[in-house]
């Protein structure tokens, strides 16, 4: 496994490991969808990372302020690496790699919890909702 493929899993382990196939691949597609996108960084790990980090302490995140909230909420970001939602996870990242042209998301940047009500939804175009995500994409 390389560490983007790595970086890449874990983020859906931790952002919808509790989500349906299709959620998770949305997950992936996001992170992916973002590496093509010129306004975000080239490669999966800087794109699930990416967020303000503190002056003093270089790479520290400052909490809650990622693109990715599991990176910046404080707690560990090793996932139980002998668990079956691993394995969900890695197999939901080798198909969202292996299979670009299955896009759910519709070319989604952007998703949060149909909970919460984020700022930044409202320069965004709603593509789709897919169990507890709602997506968005930039408009070219």
């Amino acid at each position: 496994m390389t560490l983007a493929f790595i970086c890449i899993a874990t983020a859906i382990f931790f952002e919808a490991r509790d989500q349906p196939a299709i959620g998770q691949a949305a997950v992936a597609h996001v992170i992916l969808n973002r590496v093509e996108d010129r306004r975000y960084p080239d490669n999966p790990c800087d794109v699930v990372q990416q967020g303000p980090t503190y002056s003093w302490t270089k790479g520290f995140p400052v909490r809650h302020r990622c693109q990715f909230s599991f990176y910046c909420d404080g707690k560990s970001d090793r996932p139980n690496l002998n668990g079956s939602a691993w394995k969900k996870a890695v197999e939901a990242a080798y198909e969202a790699i292996n299979h670009r042209d299955l896009d759910p998301t519709e070319g989604a940047t952007h998703y949060h919890a149909y909970y919460v009500t984020p700022a930044w939804a409202a320069s965004k175009t709603k593509t789709v909702r897919i169990d507890d995500h709602i997506f968005y994409r930039w408009e070219k």
